[in-house]
């Protein structure tokens, strides 16, 4: 089922590309063109880098909803459900091949952050723990993706549940920190699943920035950054997995 879904790449590679690039262009225009990061004392390029490596593993969900969608409506997946594989093969391979890209897409993002003049100042163990942080991250945001995806049934209403995936990257501490908005709105902010990862990997690269919270989910952000990814696995695997054996009833 994974090497299926990377065949696809030979066949789509603009779709590849377009997933590699808009991350970078949201990079560069924060950086340069709404660069600032109010309430930010240190270099915000310091800031900014790791937040979007939070936020770009919750971007292309899009493609595996409309991937997953589109199987489900063509028969492709009766054709799979025929033969002797476990229930969960056709989204376990699905969510492989795009862990690979979201890899390779973070990858990608790390050089364009170190041409814009970031860098990360841990050891390489605490590098290597950052990137194993982000990757959690988009494992489960994959999961609750293909539930969605599942739930939605039709390519054509995966955009309306996909327009629910920005507010809850944007309402982050991605680009500003949560000290300059609203009291309620920035407690929402700090307990932001995305938040919570985009803190941790701050600290594991060496990138305060002059912006540390100082509230119980900023100063345990290397804890929920563990607990919020698994506990929307835990969540949602099951759910997803489910909803697809059932499909078959």
């Amino acid at each position: 089922m994974t090497r299926r879904e990377l065949a696809h790449w030979a066949r789509q590679p603009v779709q590849v590309l377009v997933g590699l690039v808009f991350p970078v262009m949201l990079l560069l225009m924060f950086n340069y063109l709404i660069g600032g990061g109010k309430g930010i004392a240190g270099d915000y390029a310091e800031f900014l880098v790791p937040g979007m490596f939070a936020l770009t593993m919750a971007f292309g969900l899009d493609a595996t909803m409309v991937a997953v969608t589109a199987d489900l409506n063509k028969g492709v997946v009766d054709r799979f459900r025929s033969m002797p594989m476990a229930n969960g093969a056709v989204l376990v391979g699905r969510s492989a091949a795009d862990m690979l890209q979201s890899f390779a897409s973070l990858i990608v993002m790390m050089g364009v952050g170190l041409a814009i003049g970031w860098r990360w100042h841990g050891s390489l163990g605490a590098v290597l723990g950052a990137i194993g942080l982000l990757m959690l991250l988009r494992f489960a945001m994959l999961w609750l993706g293909i539930h969605l995806a599942m739930v939605a049934g039709r390519p054509e209403l995966v955009s309306a549940v996909q327009i629910l995936v920005w507010p809850v990257g944007f309402l982050s501490n991605a680009f500003t920190v949560p000290e300059t908005m609203p009291g309620w709105l920035g407690a929402v902010v700090e307990w932001n699943p995305m938040s919570a990862t985009a803190t941790a990997v701050r600290d594991l690269f060496g990138n305060d920035a002059g912006a540390t919270g100082t509230s119980w989910a900023a100063e345990h952000a290397g804890l929920l950054a563990v607990v919020w990814p698994l506990l929307l696995v835990g969540v949602f695997l099951p759910l997803a997995v489910r909803r697809f054996a059932g499909l078959s009833k």
